[in-house]
Order: structure tokens, then C-alpha cells, then sequence
């Protein structure tokens, strides 16, 4: 390289710098009024019902939000990369009962898992190939996807629900480990695994820049067909490791298990930041989105409030957020 492009392309980072210094406090600052919002949640729940702050109920609320919390990892994965997964809470309800028919016809626990691993990660990469070869819309895609497991689970299970399942995977759910819950553990483990993924490595980048323009990342040279056959595999991927942790919680195979929980995890994801225009999101704003959905519930059961006013609040939640993630767009264009 000539010492005349050497300085252009030295000249060129430090022109990119304050935009990375800008991107990086404003995503900072997201995350921390995020933070705000659900300590304040906290702080007013623990003065007006005596019941929120005890370790029983921190640990209920932890094994509700981890379940739903992993599946809202992998949605928001979709939704960085300008998608969106419909059919996220029929593959928990998938592998929830697969696991448990495996296990209940004599397939060992370590195997029963796996399978359901495969088995759920090959309808996400068929979400990817109706959506990238096919050219079905996102949207119509997971939605006949979502309609369609949820009648296989049905025909596997007979609807009905799947009992006897071993005492060794029972037990798994109702383990503490420094007085928080297993589930949590399973959670933190797939929190840090994605933060890794979306943060060094090629995938991730590839995501971020598919979401962000397509047409750009062909150009490019990024292969469009294998990074999205990934992300809907890796959503899938994480329904499925829900779906196990539901069978052990509430230790049966139950036919409509992970219904609503796509809208949970969208929910989640779009309180947290992530963009439905694709391009932008994080793991940790989605694991505060999350937690603010599940402590908004959480505290208002305590408090007896009605659950559709509580739903209420969620959905003006969820609006007020793509609101402001509009007005700002608007303003930077």
C-alpha cells in the first residue's frame, strides 16, 4: 500500500470514530434507562406489596422469565437480521412434547435431548429455506410454520398430556445453586454464548449487516441463504432448549405449551431496542426487556391487579418503544 493510502485509510477510521464512540453511548444509554425502568419496578413493588422481595417469589419470578427469556435471545437474533419468527412458541410446545414422547417410549435423557435439538433446529432451517428460496415473506412463513407444528405436536400427543417422565430430569428444574434456580444458570449460559456470537464473531457481523441492508451484504460477498438459514436454525435452536426447560419444570408433556410466547419474545426484544426494521438490537437490552415484562406481572399479581389491565400495559409498553425507535430514525435521517 502506497503512504498516500495508508494515511487515506488512516484518515478514514478516525473519520468512522465518533460515529463508533456516538453508536456505542447511545446504546450504553439505552440499556441504562432500561436498567432505571426495572429498578424502579423493584423499588415500587417492594413498598407496596410485602411479598415481592422474598426469596420464594424471586425465585418464581426467575423460573418464569428464564424460559421465556431464552426464547427471546433467538427472536431477537431474527429480528437484528429484518425477520421475524412466528413460530417460535409452536416449537416449544414442539420440543416439549417430543422430549417428553421420547423419554416416556424408553430413549434416554442425554439422546431424548438431542433429537429434539436436531429435530427443532431443521424446521428453523425450513423457515430459512421457504423464506430465502421459496420468497415467502417472514411473516407468512413462520405464521404457516407456527400452524403447522402446532398440529404435529397435536398428532404426536394425541392431545393429551405426556406423563412419566424420568425422576432424573425431573429433578433438574428444582435444583438451586446459590439460592437461584437452575433455570437461570441454563439462562445465563445461552445469554453469554449469544453475546459472544453477535459480538466477535462472523455470523453475528453478518446479521447486523444483513438487517441492516441486504442488498449491500450480497455485494459484499456474504452469503445471504446460509446466515439466514442460521439465524431461524438458531431461534429454533433456543425454543427448543425452552421447551426442554418447561418439560422439566412443570414435568409433563403438555399440548399447548408455548402458546403466546412469540409474542412474549417480540415483546421482549422491542422493549429491549431491537429495531423491527432490522439492523439493530442487543442481547442485554433483551434480557432487561424481559425482566421489565416479567416484573411488571410478577408485581402486579401481587398487588391483585387485573391481568388484562396489566396486558394492557404491556401493550402500550411494547408501542411506546417502536414509537420512540421511529421518532429517533426520523430525526437521524
Amino acid at each position: 500500500m502506497s503512504p498516500v493510502g495508508a494515511v487515506s485509510e488512516r484518515s478514514n477510521s478516525w473519520a468512522r470514530f465518533p460515529s463508533r464512540v456516538v453508536k456505542f453511548f447511545r446504546t450504553g444509554f439505552s440499556e441504562g434507562i432500561l436498567i432505571l425502568i426495572l429498578l424502579a419496578f423493584f423499588i415500587i413493588f417492594s413498598l407496596t406489596s410485602p411479598s415481592f422481595l422474598t426469596l420464594n417469589n424471586l425465585s418464581n419470578l426467575v423460573r418464569q422469565v428464564a424460559i421465556i427469556g431464552v426464547v427471546s435471545i433467538g427472536m431477537t437474533i431474527v429480528i437484528i437480521s429484518a425477520g421475524i419468527d412466528l413460530s417460535v412458541g409452536s416449537i416449544v410446545g414442539f420440543s416439549n412434547i417430543l422430549v417428553a414422547v421420547l423419554m416416556t417410549h424408553g430413549v434416554p435423557i442425554i439422546p431424548s435431548i438431542l433429537i429434539t435439538f436436531v429435530a427443532s433446529s431443521a424446521l428453523g432451517v425450513l423457515n430459512g429455506v421457504l423464506i430465502h428460496d421459496g420468497r415467502v415473506p417472514p411473516f407468512i412463513a413462520t405464521l404457516g410454520m407456527m400452524t403447522a407444528v402446532r398440529g404435529l405436536l397435536m398428532l404426536i400427543s394425541g392431545a393429551r398430556m405426556v406423563a412419566g417422565l424420568p425422576k432424573d430430569f425431573l429433578k433438574f428444574s428444582q435444583i438451586n445453586i446459590l439460592w437461584m434456580p437452575s433455570l437461570f444458570f441454563v439462562w445465563l449460559v445461552v445469554i453469554a454464548l449469544s453475546v459472544l456470537m453477535t459480538t466477535v464473531t462472523r455470523f453475528g457481523r453478518n446479521v447486523f449487516a444483513l438487517g441492516s441492508n441486504p442488498e449491500a451484504a450480497r455485494l459484499s460477498g456474504i452469503n445471504i441463504r446460509a446466515t439466514l438459514y442460521g439465524v431461524y436454525a438458531f431461534s429454533a435452536l433456543t425454543s427448543a432448549i425452552a421447551g426442554i426447560l418447561y418439560t422439566s419444570r412443570l414435568a409433563n408433556g403438555i399440548p399447548t405449551a408455548g402458546e403466546g410466547y412469540e409474542l412474549d419474545a417480540i415483546a421482549a426484544a422491542v422493549v429491549g431496542g431491537a429495531s423491527l426494521m432490522g439492523g439493530e438490537g442487543t442481547i442485554l437490552g433483551t434480557v432487561l426487556g424481559a425482566l421489565i415484562i416479567a416484573t411488571l406481572r410478577n408485581g402486579g399479581d401481587l398487588l391483585g391487579i387485573d391481568p388484562f389491565i396489566l396486558q394492557i400495559a404491556i401493550g402500550v409498553l411494547i408501542v411506546a418503544a417502536v414509537l420512540i425507535d421511529q421518532l429517533s430514525k426520523r430525526r437521524n435521517a
